[in-house]
């Protein structure tokens, strides 16, 4: 089934993992700005400060920003989650991340959680949504 245009993209990152988010973003920035782009708050910010993308932040993570993006996407709100996750740090809010990509499978949502399969997950989208 082919997603919505434009495509709603959820980014989370966590905190060993931001700098390349980033870096991600400004690699995909084209096919972001074509995007509607939702983020856990510090992520969204350093999006919007770091690479000028239209970004609507929700909580930090641990403050319920997974949860808030997990409930847009059971009500079919989001397409396609990108979440680098640090698999080296324990997370306080691990079982919120565990509903969230739990959520992903439900849902038959792509969710990338590693730059590998974010890059590929990008590179299709950027083939195959149109430029406005």
């Amino acid at each position: 089934m082919p997603l919505p245009v434009p495509p709603r993209i959820a980014l989370i990152a966590h905190n060993h993992k931001k700098d390349a988010m980033v870096q991600l973003a400004k690699e995909f920035e084209p096919l972001l700005r074509r995007c509607t782009l939702s983020a856990t708050g510090t992520t969204g910010g350093r999006l919007v400060n770091e690479v000028g993308l239209t970004v609507e932040r929700m909580l930090s993570g641990p403050w319920g920003g997974d949860l808030q993006i997990g409930a847009r996407l059971a009500q079919g709100e989001v397409d396609v989650v990108i979440f680098l996750r640090d698999p080296m740090t324990p997370q306080p809010h691990e079982p919120d991340i565990n509903a969230l990509v739990r959520a992903c499978d439900v849902h038959d949502v792509p969710c990338a959680t590693n730059l590998s399969t974010a890059r590929m997950v990008l590179a299709q989208l950027a083939r195959t949504t149109p430029t406005v």
